[in-house]
């Protein structure tokens, strides 16, 4: 058994993944040998041999063969009449209504930048709620079945796909467990695992973490179509009847998770994907651009054009590669159906190069102080290039998109960021409804309002002192009774 192991290792030239055998206990043999064989050392070799190529061609310039998505294509919210916007919402809301709705959450991430050593999504912000972005979410699905029903008069259901990693998956299932699934039902949540790739030392050797445990990483936020596809999701989707799906990450606050106005704008358009982008707010803002690269759509990373180019501007004076990306998906499930079968091995391999602990000849783990091999990731955007019919939809930042990835020292996209995001768009949503606040500290709770309806009846024609938290009346967060 073991020869027969050695000998397939060594065609691969990684037989060094065995060199401690003889030093190892049975358990630790048994932990190895699993480790190895999970490995498809042919597909994991051609990975990084197609990764390690991608870094010799990163130096050239996309510019002569980039172009801006075309306006037929292009929908800016904040450009489009309020009545076609209601029209597109109450689309979205049909199909929410006919159970047709997905949302796929990308929530691998722990939220170690953050100092903070769960699952990102368990973080609390500070808000006057303690709410936690899972809680926040769980809430705007509810409310959005209930403006479903409100519509319609039909009971739709939202299914939530949540993608976890390895190390995110028990204690994330834990937390909706201890939580009661924060109100919705159990059976319509579904929790799955990203894959992860082995990593590399530069010249192409597997690394070993331990002397019987290979070096892994997950497969980055792109490993989504390859886990939706092996750990049945693609079935459940289709059992299930969903056709329209919404993916996203965890760590922006202000998501509209399963927005309807871009549920109900994309089925209208029948898109098979189509992003949310925001305005840049300068030529040299560090966010990759939705843009056409011959003839394909596909997101350029600031580092890939030059400084002319972003500084490029219409004749209305916006930027003319301005779509700035924000991981906010919309996928028919017939493409993700697509993607899993035919695309999936197709996608773009990225390469990062870090600092992995190793175990060196003589056994032991060494951390090191500079790069000294690579993490191979997908990126979930790199499908744009299969799709048919892509459409971009422009949001605006700041009732959309605040991202939580920082601790606050760094001072943005951190948690009194998103706080002060969250109080100022919450803020604006009281003071449209008619109701006046003195203050700034203004938080409401997503089962009362999804995006600021719903508030005249309470705050209109009155005065508030802030720190105020709007709240239906059987909520039982922090203090009682609205406020």
């Amino acid at each position: 058994m073991i020869e027969s192991l050695r000998e397939r290792l060594s065609n691969y030239g990684q037989e060094h993944l065995l060199q401690f055998w003889d030093a190892l206990s049975n358990e630790e043999r048994s932990a190895l040998v699993e480790d190895i064989q999970e490995l498809n050392l042919e597909e994991v070799q051609s990975f990084f041999k197609r990764a390690t190529h991608s870094l010799t061609d990163n130096n050239t310039k996309l510019d002569d063969r980039l172009e801006p998505i075309p306006e037929s294509k292009y929908m800016s919210i904040s450009r489009t009449s309020e009545e076609k916007l209601q029209m597109y919402r109450r689309e979205g809301l049909r199909h929410v209504s006919e159970s047709k709705v997905g949302v796929l959450l990308m929530a691998g991430g722990q939220g170690t930048r953050l100092g903070f050593s769960h699952p990102k999504g368990m973080y609390n912000v500070g808000l006057p709620s303690g709410k936690t972005l899972f809680q926040i979410q769980a809430e705007r699905i509810r409310r959005l079945q209930q403006m479903a029903f409100e519509e319609t008069g039909k009971r739709g259901i939202v299914s939530w796909y949540i993608m976890t990693s390895e190390h995110t998956m028990e204690p994330t299932m834990e937390y909706f467990r201890k939580n009661n699934y924060f109100g919705l039902h159990k059976s319509d949540i579904f929790m799955f695992e990203q894959g992860s790739l082995p990593c590399f030392t530069f010249d192409g050797k597997i690394i070993m973490d331990a002397k019987h445990r290979i070096a892994r990483a997950p497969d980055g936020n792109g490993g989504l179509y390859r886990a939706l596809r092996d750990r049945g999701v693609l079935d459940n989707i289709l059992n299930r009847g969903v056709e329209y799906l919404h993916a996203h990450s965890v760590d922006n606050i202000l998501i509209k998770v399963a927005d309807p106005i871009f549920i109900g704008y994309c089925a209208s358009q029948n898109a098979d994907c189509a992003a949310k982008v925001v305005e840049k707010a300068s030529p040299n803002e560090a966010v990759g651009v939705v843009c056409i690269v011959d003839g394909k759509y596909q997101v350029v990373e600031y580092s890939e054009i030059t400084e002319k180019t972003a500084e490029m501007r219409n004749p209305d004076g916006r930027l003319t590669f301005s779509a700035g990306n924000i991981c906010n998906h919309f996928f028919s499930a017939s493409f993700l159906h697509k993607i899993g079968k035919e695309y999936e091995q197709k996608l773009k391999l990225h390469v990062a190069k870090k600092k992995i602990p190793f175990v060196n000849g003589a056994g032991e783990r060494i951390t090191p102080a500079s790069p000294n091999g690579i993490k191979i990731e997908k990126f979930v955007f790199d499908v744009f290039e299969f799709a048919e019919k892509f459409v971009t939809v422009e949001v605006p930042r700041d009732v959309e998109f605040s991202a939580l990835k920082n601790a606050d020292s760094a001072g943005k996209d951190c948690p009194s960021t998103a706080r002060k995001d969250i109080f100022k768009l919450h803020k604006a949503y009281v003071e449209r409804a008619g109701g006046q606040i003195i203050g700034d500290e203004v938080e409401i709770s997503p089962l009362l309002s999804y995006e600021g309806e719903n508030l005249e009846a309470i705050v209109k024609g009155k005065v508030f002192k802030a720190p105020i938290h709007l709240k239906q009346d059987d909520e039982h967060t922090n203090g009682h009774h609205k406020l």
